[in-house]
């Protein structure tokens, strides 16, 4: 009789599972269906306005005018899968450091990253400095940019391996970083000319304008190198956030996976703000999203996460088109009028719930 029950409650779970496992793909589902939706609406919009009709039979290569063909894939689209790239990758990238950290308010943008990436693109905007061999004079914001995100990622890192380093000091540390960079990019705006101030200014702001099919390959190409090796680390990432002497007891090297999430998701992140400038909060917001939704089991939470980050981004794009009509607002603008009231929500419910 025993082992019968026990056959029965063994079913009754995988059944209970099974159901909770669709209900998250349906939820992925929704995410799919509501991203694709804002795309479509992304390339409609524009200083010239164009129905649905007219956007999907250009996308279909259907008959429609040139100039619409010509607007929406060699001006629009680029943009609009720019923000589906970037809000994917830093949503994923902010979705990992909160694993990987312990803690609701670890993104690129919280750890100093954005604004690392920031100062690296006014040392070529204002002195002309450039982290690049003579001859790459084309790519020298961007990679700029790269490389300090990189250096701001490396010195976290290692900072972080000292004694008694906990993960509320590393975000501790990522903050002060912030202040650092912010402080020497004014000082750089100070002394910059007209020109240069303007475009520094722009930069930091935040804008998918920039976007061209070789940024946007990139930046795609980096996002689906790095997925895999997310992936397959699913089951150490959750069991992580079941804290670090649990995680160890299962066999995982707990300092070996930071370092590698750590890494990787510096990389993911670096690339992106290099093209697109300032964007904050898609890393802190999409991942929340997703959490609410799937929970914690990263074979949900982290294709949730890109979903989330994707559709958010894309969102502000639509509405950094539609607040002001006939001009389009930088999109780390509208991200900021979207992030920082989430942002103190999430920092007051903090206090009340164990994160």
């Amino acid at each position: 009789m025993s082992t019968a029950l026990q056959a029965d409650s063994i079913a009754e779970g995988r059944g209970a599972y099974r159901r909770l496992a669709r209900r998250k793909l349906v939820l992925l589902g929704v995410l799919a269906a509501l991203l694709l939706a804002s795309l479509v609406a992304d390339l409609t919009l524009g200083p010239a306005r164009y129905s649905y009709t007219e956007v999907v039979r250009a996308l279909l290569g259907l008959d429609v005018p040139l100039s619409v063909s010509v607007v929406v894939w060699e001006i629009r689209l680029p943009v609009a899968l720019m923000a589906v790239v970037v809000g994917a990758a830093l949503a994923v990238s902010g979705a990992q450091m909160q694993t990987v950290l312990n803690n609701p308010l670890a993104s690129p943008f919280t750890l100093g990253i954005s604004a690392a990436a920031g100062f690296g693109a006014a040392l070529g905007f204002v002195l002309g400095v450039s982290l690049l061999p003579a001859g790459w004079s084309a790519w020298t914001i961007p990679a700029n940019a790269f490389l300090s995100a990189m250096g701001c990622s490396l010195l976290i890192h290692f900072l972080s391996k000292r004694r008694g380093m906990t993960t509320e000091t590393i975000v501790l540390l990522g903050i002060a970083l912030v202040f650092t960079f912010n402080a020497a990019l004014s000082a750089l705006e100070f002394i910059a000319s007209e020109q240069a101030l303007a475009a520094v200014v722009f930069w930091t702001m935040g804008s998918l304008g920039r976007t061209t099919w070789v940024k946007l390959g990139i930046a795609t190409l980096v996002l689906v190198a790095i997925w895999p090796l997310f992936a397959r680390q699913a089951w150490a990432l959750t069991a992580l956030r079941l804290g670090e002497h649990k995680a160890a007891s299962f066999g995982i090297q707990v300092g070996r996976l930071r370092l590698q999430t750590i890494l990787l998701v510096s990389a993911l992140a670096s690339i992106c703000v290099s093209f697109v400038g300032t964007i904050g909060f898609i890393g802190l917001v999409g991942p929340h999203i997703a959490r609410m939704l799937v929970g914690e089991d990263q074979r949900f939470f982290l294709p949730a996460s890109a979903l989330a980050g994707a559709l958010v981004l894309s969102a502000a794009s639509v509405l950094s088109k539609s607040i002001i009509p006939g001009l389009i607002l930088p999109i780390g603008v509208v991200t900021a009028l979207v992030g920082v009231p989430f942002f103190f929500s999430l920092i007051l419910s903090t206090r009340s719930r164990p994160w």
